[in-house]
């Protein structure tokens, strides 16, 4: 293979990629938009997921952090 040949492919490599990473960004936003429009309409319910998901986390945590070297 040649060395124009292998930048083209790279090129072609990294345009394909930008395309997916624009997916994605747009998707991440449009589940941004929803999850605010769930909290601003749902905010108690909100609150108690988070609080739900902060308390699991800290469990694992402390878990991870409490453990003994053996």
């Amino acid at each position: 293979m040649k060395v124009q040949e292998v930048k083209e492919s790279v090129e072609k490599a990294a345009n394909e990629a930008k395309k997916e990473m624009a997916k994605v960004q747009k998707a991440l936003q449009d589940a941004g938009k929803k999850a605010e429009k769930y909290i601003e309409s749902n905010p108690k319910q909100a609150a108690a997921i988070s609080a739900g998901i902060g308390a699991a986390l800290g469990a694992a945590l402390a878990m991870l952090l409490g453990r003994k070297k053996k």
